[in-house]
């Protein structure tokens, strides 16, 4: 599975406009709501709120993973953002988050949800970071995207 099959060109936001974490949460389920009408917002959000209440989701200094999983629904549906200016997301490193990485995940999903986590430490790890904060458009970090196997 690539990191492209997760991640629909319609949800990619190069630009994001949020400036605080929930914010930001909220403009990425937005766009996954978009996609996938039938998941509900409310739901969505609380999800992703209640797992970054347990633990910060910071996995790497400028990368969060905040996620969370949807009751009675299978797949991983996933929403990209990069925030040029950074978004304060309280990091154990102090450092703002530039990439977040948000994932819906059904709840029999789990083992895919952990090869999807191990896809986005490959891309970060093989400087894909710096790729996605260059990239422009939503089919530019697409490709990135594409090529993490």
């Amino acid at each position: 599975m690539l990191l492209s099959d997760i991640f629909d060109l319609r949800s990619i936001k190069p630009n994001l406009e949020s400036s605080s974490k929930i914010d930001a949460f909220k403009e990425l389920v937005e766009s996954i709501a978009v996609i996938h009408p039938e998941l509900d917002r409310e739901t969505m959000l609380a999800a992703i709120q209640g797992r970054e209440q347990k633990l910060n989701t910071s996995v790497a200094s400028g990368v969060a993973v905040p996620h969370g999983y949807y009751p009675g629904t299978g797949g991983i549906f996933g929403a990209l953002g990069i925030s040029p200016a950074g978004i304060e997301y309280d990091a154990p490193d102090h450092n703002p988050v530039h990439c977040l990485f948000l994932l819906i995940m059904g709840e029999l999903s789990r083992e895919q949800h952990l090869r999807v986590l191990n896809r986005v430490a490959d891309l970060i790890n093989s400087g894909g970071q710096e790729l996605l904060r260059k990239a422009q458009t939503p089919e530019a970090i697409h490709d990135v995207l594409s090529h993490v196997h």
